[in-house]
């Protein structure tokens, strides 16, 4: 019995040992082209190919040198305020149709979730034409509202996220609203909405994310400098016939550290709204 009970033992450490090490190769993949910028960033254009991690002598001023060229601090900030404007849409109005989507009956209801969720497999490049047309016929080519207003009322993925938590809620909360005389309205903005915070994070983080590091649209639709986002700054950092590599790995660096700042702020509710959601694969 002892044998069998140590023999159970040695295998969930062996167990817990190969899953760790598994993670630990997967971090070190994801962290090593991090930390080849972060090198390379540091070093002069004609070192930038030597192999040792630390330069003797660090080229701080490739940072400096970044905002000389193009205005990134201006780009940045643009990339910021469509990031925050979509943001606020996509969390707004999906936690809205998710509350429809769960909590409410209606004719036809889960066959429009159903056509709705079917756009998920519409790829992007489908719909990039028929939207640079529209946003032409409105005037708002190389403006701020092309890159806010498309994205701004709500997604697929943000409707079924909200929907999927909105379902796991308790009926008797909703029940308990309806015999206080609640109108819809209130049930979901101040009864269930207030429980539904990790997905609301969840949401918001996944969104900012996406639009911060965005490309193919604001490259369709931006050519003043005055609008453009932090990913185009990077494209305008490369030469026609050569690239200086610390310069243009310096500007990424600087892209780079908003996302960890806001990851790092919402690491807990984030972590704990993927839980809850079940994206984790639960």
């Amino acid at each position: 019995m002892s044998a069998r009970v140590g023999g159970n033992i040695r295998r969930r450490i062996a167990g817990g040992a190969l899953a760790y090490l598994a993670l630990v190769g997967v971090g070190w993949c994801a962290l090593v082209p991090i930390l080849w910028a972060l090198s390379a960033s540091l070093k002069s254009d004609g070192g930038v190919t030597d192999p040792s991690p630390l330069p003797a002598h660090p080229q701080w001023s490739n940072y400096a040198e970044v905002f000389e060229l193009i205005p990134l601090g201006r780009m940045l900030l643009n990339t910021a305020v469509y990031a925050a404007c979509v943001t606020a849409g996509q969390v707004f109005f999906c936690s809205l149709a998710g509350y429809a989507f769960a909590r409410l009956r209606f004719p036809g209801r889960d066959v429009l979730f159903v056509c709705y969720l079917a756009t998920l497999m519409v790829p992007l490049t489908v719909t990039v034409i028929p939207q640079f047309i529209l946003m032409r016929f409105l005037g708002w080519v190389d403006t701020p509202w092309s890159m806010i207003v498309p994205s701004l009322f709500g997604s697929a993925f943000g409707t079924y996220l909200m929907r999927q938590f909105f379902a796991t809620l308790p009926g008797e909360l909703e029940e308990a609203a309806i015999l206080d005389g609640c109108t819809p309205w209130q049930i979901y903005w101040r009864v269930l909405l207030p429980h539904t915070r990790p997905a609301l994070m969840v949401l918001a983080v996944l969104t900012w994310i996406t639009v911060w590091n965005d490309f193919l649209w604001p490259l369709i639709m931006i050519q003043r400098n005055d609008y453009a986002t932090a990913t185009l700054g990077l494209v305008r950092l490369q030469g026609q016939y050569h690239t200086d590599w610390p310069l243009l790995m310096s500007a990424a660096i600087l892209i780079l550290l908003p996302l960890i700042v806001v990851y790092a702020l919402a690491q807990r509710a984030f972590i704990r709204g993927i839980a809850l959601s079940g994206l984790g694969g639960r």
